[in-house]
């Protein structure tokens, strides 16, 4: 039994776990069985990054360390170290399939845009410092100051087509202007070449005009 712990070192019992910080291009992932992945769905979507384009993606085991957690609260998963000891026992584990999309080279999980969600993370970012750099706390305040400008220019940029915005747990909203809950082979112009993306709470730099989004896959995530 392989198993790779990422972004927190994680011992258990007689498992052989090996540690590592960050998930780089020479650890060959075909050699375990299971990912740990620990951090918040920033750190999901960069591992998911790494090794999507492998033919099985080993099943993923998440320990939700993050400010938000939503793909943990999604699938509800249980505590990292019940599960492990399911695992040390050959017990019957259960897992949960997640649909992840591609933005031209890029990766996410559940969220991505232009609107106001850019503008929450951009200053939120700014927040990361002091007794507020872990933790909610600098979210609340970014949402605090951004609530008025919010108001004001929300009802624009969903009549925009230069914005967007992805929020899959909303899948039940197919479409409602520039919002979407669904991904269904989604193409945009931007009309810029050099624009700032939110994905899954990580802002990325996309260097082009036009952005084509669609279903990339899926992966395996342990819930119980």
């Amino acid at each position: 039994m392989n198993i790779l712990s990422i972004g927190k070192e994680i011992i258990y019992n007689k498992l052989e776990i090996v540690n590592i910080k960050y998930l780089t291009s020479d650890i060959d992932i075909n050699l375990y069985d299971y990912i740990i992945i620990s951090g918040g769905d920033g750190m999901i979507r960069r591992v998911l990054k790494e090794c999507y384009y492998l033919n099985n993606i080993p099943k993923i085991i998440l320990n939700p360390i993050g400010s938000f957690n939503v793909i943990a609260k999604l699938h509800r998963v249980d505590n990292i170290f019940k599960i492990l000891n399911k695992i040390e026992n050959n017990e019957k584990i259960t897992t949960s399939k997640h649909k992840f999309f591609s933005l031209n080279s890029e990766i996410f999980l559940f969220s991505a845009g232009n609107m106001g969600d850019l503008q929450h993370i951009l200053l939120s970012e700014t927040f990361r410092f002091g007794i507020i750099k872990n933790g909610i706390l600098k979210y609340l305040l970014s949402a605090f100051f951004l609530f008025p400008s919010h108001v004001i220019m929300t009802p624009f940029m969903l009549m925009s087509s230069k914005r967007f915005f992805i929020f899959t747990p909303f899948s039940f909203i197919k479409r409602f202007g520039s919002f979407y809950g669904r991904v269904e082979n989604i193409n945009i112009d931007l009309d810029n070449n050099y624009n700032l993306i939110e994905l899954d709470g990580d802002i990325v730099m996309i260097t082009d005009r036009y952005l084509k989004i669609k279903e990339a896959g899926t992966i395996d995530i342990i819930v119980s």
